[in-house]
């Protein structure tokens, strides 16, 4: 019981560091407590986090001022989030990051939720009535975290405008593709100078050959995932698809590796590279990656890579492999942060929500790297030279 009174101290201790750092974009006193109390409520233990026991845990009457902070108190979520961002790079942020993009569903009912519609839920793995999210995942060896996200918002919508001003969508909120939403947010990344190497998501956005070519011309190194049907630029054609450059392939050619841990352990595959494009700059290297089953050989998965040209195989596995620290941010920030468990239907109330989510998921990640330092600082032996030292004091 002390040990967990210890661990609620200490992560209430940093929401209140975190809080601070965005404190100034609230105009009045109740907002800025309501997003404290918010985000405490969002990692306490509760069955549900739903504006009444949000309220209920914070000493609330009821959940009116909960409501009023996501739906009605003027507040930019955007500027709040780039406070969040940096509370991120300062603590993570490593050169060699990846940013991933992917998208997640949230079951909803009825149709007054901004975007919702019947539509492929990746999280439910079939067509429900949802809502879209589009995120952006920082990971570093440090940990891993999301730091962008974008509500997407099929045509059903964006053609109905009058449904779209009811749900809090201002008129100049266009149709976007899920691929515009993760070009723009990686743009905003850069533009902001946020440390990282290198960009990965999965074949709904790697198969985007414009958004691969504009990576390519702002010298972006990813490795994005891609169906057997696209087609690369080869020195034999200038249209060739990916699953015909490799069935003739030396066996040698492949090497079987791990692409990181999963749920049921290492993800170990096959995995071969070719080039293509050999004639670009001399400095850079264009591969296709191949990954295939162990047990099932004939399952083969594509990539599309631009790198440095001293980058290894192992690096490129590395690098596709990490796709997956998006799908267990998702999976730790609905368990543990209350990512889905919300109850706003407005356009501004949903990436409200989901920026003091991500916040709370945020400061757990930062936590979590804090204490994996100490435990390393506690375990590893003192270095020769200390040693030496030592023993000459002595």
């Amino acid at each position: 019981m002390g040990g967990d009174l210890a661990e609620v101290r200490l992560w209430a201790g940093e929401l209140d560091v975190l809080h601070e750092r965005f404190v100034h974009r609230f105009n009045r006193e109740e907002p800025r407590q309501s997003a404290l109390a918010y985000m405490r409520g969002l990692v306490a233990p509760l069955e549900r986090k739903n504006g009444w026991t949000l309220a209920e845990k914070a000493g609330h009457a009821g959940p009116d001022r909960i409501h009023r902070l996501l739906n009605r108190i003027e507040w930019d979520a955007d500027e709040v989030l780039d406070d969040v961002r940096d509370y991120v790079v300062e603590h993570l942020g490593e050169r060699d990051a990846v940013l991933i993009i992917d998208d997640t569903g949230f079951l909803k009912k009825g149709v007054c939720s901004a975007g919702v519609q019947r539509q492929y839920s990746g999280t439910a793995g079939r067509t429900e009535n949802s809502q879209i999210g589009v995120f952006l995942a920082y990971a570093t060896g440090r940990g891993r975290t999301l730091i962008d996200r974008r509500l997407y918002l099929p045509t059903s919508w964006t053609d109905d405008r009058a449904r779209c001003r009811r749900a809090g969508i201002d008129d100049s909120v266009a149709f976007e593709t899920k691929v515009a939403m993760a070009k723009a947010m990686v743009r905003r990344a850069i533009a902001d100078k946020v440390p990282f190497s290198w960009v990965t998501a999965d074949a709904a956005y790697g198969y985007s050959k414009g958004w691969r070519f504009e990576l390519e011309q702002a010298d972006v190194f990813h490795v994005m995932a891609t169906t057997r049907h696209d087609t690369v630029v080869t020195r034999w054609s200038i249209d060739h698809p990916v699953h015909d450059l490799f069935p003739g392939l030396p066996r040698q050619k492949w090497k079987r590796r791990s692409c990181g841990e999963g749920a049921h352990g290492r993800r170990i595959f096959d995995w071969a590279r070719v080039e293509v494009r050999p004639w670009h700059r001399e400095d850079r290297r264009h591969w296709v990656l191949a990954r295939r089953s162990v047990s099932r050989p004939e399952e083969i998965s594509y990539y599309v890579a631009y790198c440095p040209a001293d980058t290894t195989l192992d690096e490129l596995i590395r690098i596709a492999g990490s796709r997956w620290a998006v799908e267990e941010c998702f999976q730790t920030a609905k368990q543990e942060c209350g990512l889905d468990d919300y109850q706003v239907r407005r356009y501004p109330g949903w990436h409200r929500h989901m920026t003091l989510a991500m916040a709370a998921h945020a400061c757990l990640t930062v936590l979590r790297a804090r204490l994996l330092d100490t435990d390393k600082a506690e375990t590893d032996p003192p270095s020769s030279s200390t040693s030496a030292s030592q023993k000459s004091d002595a």
